[in-house]
């Protein structure tokens, strides 16, 4: 009787219980600050993504902290990656927002990466899908793939050496078959717009959400003139480009086929959410349900619709972190996809310049 009594006492605190253990979360994050280390430049549509995001993962947040964000910009992520590794404290204060090309510069081992993507803490990303174009100022009068490639000395300009838009402007170089085009690398995300109006560069490869969310009037005035695609994923055709032609309508071969399907899963897993190694669990599962809600709340969509001027594909934290765990690491085609640029320059004579 003794034993059935205090079961039934055990049973009936339970309730108590819980919410003692649900408040001691809003007790930790209620008057916090939560730090987002964002791998991107003020201004640009890398840091609208992470604006449009921050309101309603704080909304979701039990205790709804103060969340501020820390721009840490540079090697196309590995600067914001290798902090949030190395240096952040796993107390649940400090989030990342990263871009894609994280995932694919460890896969690849490029130089300065100190981070481990298998290591990180995933909490889900706002969308997949990236189409990339390549573009040219309509003053040069290249309007068609003719044109384009008859011209010598192109100058198509990029944030740093290994960010996305300078993979893909070295894709688009090579499979539309450019003559002797000239990289040059240094600027921030506005600023390579900004370069290109003023007629320091000719060319720039972009996220197509981004030269249509910043700069409309270049398509919709025909501004610039736009030559090709990179479907992401492939067959995801884009409202308004849907008749340039597709990157893979270029390919003359099985291995360059493989080049550009790698590239495409490295983009695929998105912008990710990612918290340092070793943080604690219970803080782990809030920042995780949080940001799975926003990802689904309605009003999130509107308001990424607004800024950002695409549409929410979220990945959820568990399907990022299999999306990661199942990115092909084949060796022989790593080493294809990483020795891409000097294979360029080898048979077309290319460089590399940096801004001045």
């Amino acid at each position: 009787m003794a034993m059935r009594y205090s079961w039934a006492f055990a049973v009936l605190l339970q309730p108590l219980i819980l919410p003692d253990s649900l408040f001691s979360q809003t007790d930790f994050y209620q008057g916090k600050t939560v730090t987002v280390i964002a791998s991107t430049a003020p201004g640009g549509t890398g840091d609208m993504r992470v604006k449009a995001v921050l309101p309603f993962l704080r909304k979701h947040i039990l205790g709804n902290p103060t969340l501020v964000i820390e721009y840490m910009e540079g090697g196309g992520g590995r600067k914001a990656a290798n902090y949030l590794f190395r240096n952040a404290r796993p107390d649940g204060l400090t989030v990342g927002a990263m871009s894609s090309g994280v995932i694919g510069l460890q896969i690849m081992r490029e130089s300065g990466v100190m981070y481990d993507i298998d290591k990180f803490i995933y909490l889900g990303a706002p969308e997949t899908v990236g189409h990339q174009t390549i573009y040219t100022r309509k003053e040069i009068g290249l309007s068609n793939l003719e044109k384009l490639r008859a011209r010598p000395g192109i100058r198509i300009g990029a944030q740093s050496v290994g960010h996305v838009s300078y993979v893909a402007g070295r894709f688009f170089a090579y499979f539309l078959d450019l003559k002797d085009p000239k990289f040059i690398a240094g600027y921030s995300a506005p600023e390579v717009d900004a370069a290109l109006l003023r007629g320091e560069l000719d060319a720039r490869a972009n996220a197509a959400v981004s030269v249509l969310r910043r700069n409309p009037d270049w398509l919709e005035k025909g501004l610039m003139d736009f030559h090709a695609i990179m479907e992401i994923p492939k067959g995801a055709k884009h409202p308004r480009l849907s008749h340039l032609p597709e990157i893979e309508s270029f390919v003359k071969s099985d291995r360059e086929k493989k080049l550009i399907a790698l590239w495409r899963v490295f983009r695929l897993v998105g912008y990710p959410y990612v918290m340092p190694p070793g943080t604690p669990k219970e803080r782990v599962d809030v920042l995780q349900e949080a940001m799975h809600k926003a990802l689904k709340d309605p009003d999130f969509h509107r308001e990424f619709q607004k800024l950002v001027g695409d549409e929410v594909e979220p990945v959820m934290p568990e399907e990022l972190a299999k999306a990661i765990k199942d990115v092909p690491r084949d060796p022989e085609v790593i080493d294809l996809l990483k020795n891409f640029p000097a294979q360029v320059r080898c048979r077309r004579d290319r460089s590399v310049l940096f801004r001045p």
